[in-house]
């Protein structure tokens, strides 16, 4: 099998209120470009997905997206101060979590789509 030149991946994931989630994903410091009145891409750095104005709970529930991070007690410290709940009902920010591979925070979505912020030890 011949290797491929991989440049990105993209997961599509689905919001329960399309608006709120834009807004929410804004302040979470992506940057926002508008595909079609129910579709936009979210981007930063070398990281993208695209935001669905669709709900399936089963989907939604279900979802999860890890982030590697260079820093995880920095990025949480960033998440603290941009205090997300208090902005939105349903979003939740759980504390940093060790394991044996490394180093996660999370961060449930408005719609409840569950995001890992991870930090790997380096062997």
């Amino acid at each position: 099998m011949t290797a491929y030149k991989t440049k990105s991946i993209r997961p599509f994931i689905g919001a329960k209120d399309f608006e709120l989630s834009r807004s929410f994903y804004r302040d979470l410091g992506f940057q926002e470009e508008v595909i079609t009145h129910n579709m936009s891409v979210f981007k930063t750095e070398n990281i993208a997905f695209y935001l669905q104005d669709a709900y399936v709970k089963d989907w939604i529930d279900n979802t999860m997206i890890f982030i590697e991070v260079a820093d995880v007690e920095q990025y949480y410290q960033e998440l603290l101060a941009l205090d997300l709940p208090s902005k939105y009902k349903d979003a939740r920010l759980s504390p940093i979590r060790a394991d044996y591979w490394g180093k996660e925070c999370f961060l449930h979505d408005p719609s409840g789509i569950l995001w890992h912020f991870g930090e790997f030890m380096v062997s």
